[in-house]
């Protein structure tokens, strides 16, 4: 038989386990990792270095409703001649609800022809996305999405 001493040591020990363990699922919880609204206006602005932004030119393409989110496709298409003295440097896509806001950047040139990208993103949750194209003169336009994600992605199961 245990003394009180030792079965109130470990009751103390087994309680700060449960808390502790407790904190760790908190912190480390697939909701709290997830970028937020202004985790996105901050990528938006290391993107633009502040420079204005304007709606148009820039066509975005997510489906409304998205049943799994592992694999959304995605279509972003900007409005250029795409010649030597008018083009589109690049097209950045940035996503609110995902780990990292920055879902990812394409870079262009003149004899890509055509500004138009067809590609397949995980997202996170339900959401808006942003299509934010660099041209070539340093002028930035915006294009935007929102969509319902039913099966989230970039989420562990714990």
């Amino acid at each position: 038989m245990h003394s009180p001493t030792i079965q109130s040591r470990r009751l103390w020990l087994t309680r700060l386990k449960n808390i502790s363990v407790l904190l760790a699922a908190t912190w480390f919880s697939p909701l709290t990792v997830f970028a937020k609204k202004e985790d996105a206006d901050k990528a938006i602005q290391a993107i633009t270095g502040g420079a204005k932004i304007t709606q148009g030119r820039v066509t975005l393409v997510i489906p409304p409703l998205v049943e799994n989110g592992n694999l959304v496709v995605l279509k972003v298409s900007v409005r250029s001649p795409m010649t030597a003295n008018d083009y589109v440097k690049a097209i950045h896509v940035i996503a609110e609800g995902n780990p990292l806001p920055n879902i990812f950047t394409a870079y262009l040139s003149p004899r890509s022809g055509t500004a138009n990208i067809t590609t397949r993103v995980r997202l996170a949750d339900s959401q808006r996305v942003w299509a934010i194209a660099q041209m070539n003169n340093g002028s930035f336009w915006q294009g935007s999405a929102e969509t319902l994600v039913t099966l989230a992605a970039c989420t562990e199961v714990v």
